[in-house]
């Protein structure tokens, strides 16, 4: 069974910061009709750690982690990979800064059908021309338990065990970051543990560094800390989770919306 980050993962202890925004802001549309999802966000990622991102829906917490990783064009502000300011590059530096230093896992697993396990973990590096670390390839099939599944493809495989493989292949090429969107949305409740496990341990173990966005406070609990967003902004954090205490804080969101929403009708009425 696999851990939480509470029972297991010691207090945090700074090793540098992976990623970080200033002033991040994102809003889609223009004048009355724009939205605004991230409202002059500033945000360190911790190195070597693992950061869960929670909030209602439309809080902004899918879209703070596609500008973080350079999947989404900014409004205004600055975001850092490490030293490099990402919101300055080109679309052509930018495609490559993803695929040399940035690892994705995501719900729908991206598996290729037509490739095996094998070809679809290293299939960043081969589109990179670059061979991996076998040491580590190793490692990392070993770790995920793997082995046995390499010529099969994604048809023949599992829910389990296809989001497996989408984590080897974001830890293959041992990125800076990893970030995982709702990684455990398309599996049932043993297989989601297992990738939660699977990402605590490449924390602990392995060195990594992920980001996660999660509606559900059991996988958060999984976390060194939960970001919390609301209207675009990050409006509280906890560190050394646990599921109650996430599920707490996120009842108090809903009380908030209620009463805001009561406020309104009573305005228009």
């Amino acid at each position: 069974m696999s851990t939480t980050a509470a029972e297991h993962s010691p207090d945090p202890v700074p090793g540098g910061i992976a990623a970080r925004a200033r002033g991040l802001t994102k809003a889609y549309g223009s004048g009355e009709t724009a939205v605004l999802a991230l409202d002059a966000v500033d945000v360190d990622i911790a190195r070597g750690r693992f950061t869960a991102v929670m909030g209602p829906s439309g809080s902004g917490k899918s879209t703070l982690m596609h500008c973080l990783a350079g999947l989404d064009t900014v409004s205004a502000g600055e975001v850092w990979l490490g030293e490099t300011e990402i919101t300055k590059l080109k679309e052509r530096e930018l495609t490559r800064l993803r695929r040399d230093r940035i690892g994705f896992m995501f719900q729908s697993f991206n598996l290729i059908p037509t490739l095996n396990a094998a070809e679809n973990i290293t299939l960043p590096m081969d589109i990179a021309g670059k061979k991996p670390d076998a040491g580590w390839l190793d490692q990392v099939i070993d770790r995920l338990g793997l082995r046995g599944r390499l010529t099969h493809r994604p048809a023949q495989l599992s829910g389990g065990q296809q989001q497996r493989v989408a984590c080897a292949r974001a830890l293959a090429s041992r990125p800076e970051l990893i970030f995982a969107d709702e990684p455990t949305g398309n599996l049932d409740s043993r297989a989601g543990l297992e990738v939660l496990g699977f990402l605590r341990s490449a924390v602990d173990d392995l060195g990594q560094t992920v980001v996660m966005v999660t509606h559900d406070p059991g996988a958060a609990a999984h976390s060194d800390l939960v970001l919390f967003l609301a209207d675009g902004r990050i409006v509280d954090e906890m560190a050394r989770p646990t599921a109650d205490a996430v599920l707490e804080r996120m009842k108090r969101f809903d009380v908030v919306r209620e009463r805001l929403g009561d406020d309104v009708t009573a305005q228009e009425g």
